[in-house]
């Protein structure tokens, strides 16, 4: 009886976690595959709190460009309504930037459309469809903050902080999508 009741005692906890589901596995693939990201502390705390699918490499990569694509959206805006009140040129190079940023904005929507329909047949080819629309995205964005050569220190440091972010995050949404490439995982 003592030796049962031991063994019930101490080894049915462990029994039932090995059959339970493993609710964290979402947040352990996030753990996993943002410790090597250009950001990891960035990628780690902008995916945590991501509502959506996390479960795969493909939803990571997903998740990722679309937490750059809000990012520059919301850059965009910010930028459109700085341009009243300043001087020429810092208006010009507000202007410069708000294009950019429409480019990077529109190669990364191209790159999570192209993430939503994965085909095996074309895996490969869509990868590097992803890897260099996200690559130009990057361009855009440092172009936008280059822009910027002899402009009031305080407008330059604003737009620079606010562009840095989205490129941080844009950097590991490449990142996330070459590990999905490298993985070769449609399904994944």
């Amino acid at each position: 009886m003592a030796t049962t009741l031991f063994f019930l005692l101490f080894f049915t906890p462990f029994l039932y976690s090995a059959a339970a589901p493993n609710h964290n596995a979402p947040q352990d693939l996030v753990r996993s595959s943002c410790i090597n990201a250009s950001y990891p502390s960035l990628c780690l705390r902008t995916l945590s709190s991501y509502s959506g699918p996390t479960g795969t490499p493909r939803d990571l990569a997903q998740a990722a460009v679309k937490v750059g694509l809000a990012r520059a959206l919301k850059a965009s805006t910010y930028l459109k309504t700085s341009l009243t009140g300043k001087s020429e040129r810092e208006r010009a190079a507000l202007s410069d930037c708000v294009e950019q940023m429409a480019e990077s904005v529109d190669e990364l929507s191209k790159t999570l459309s192209e993430l939503k329909h994965l085909r095996g047949e074309t895996f490969e080819f869509q990868m590097s469809n992803a890897r260099t629309w996200v690559s130009a995205a990057l361009t855009y964005e440092d172009t936008c903050i280059d822009g910027f050569e002899g402009v009031d220190r305080k407008v330059k440091g604003d737009v620079k902080k606010k562009i840095t972010n989205v490129a941080m995050v844009t950097s590991n949404a490449l990142y996330l999508i070459r590990r999905l490439d490298e993985s070769g995982g449609l399904n994944r």
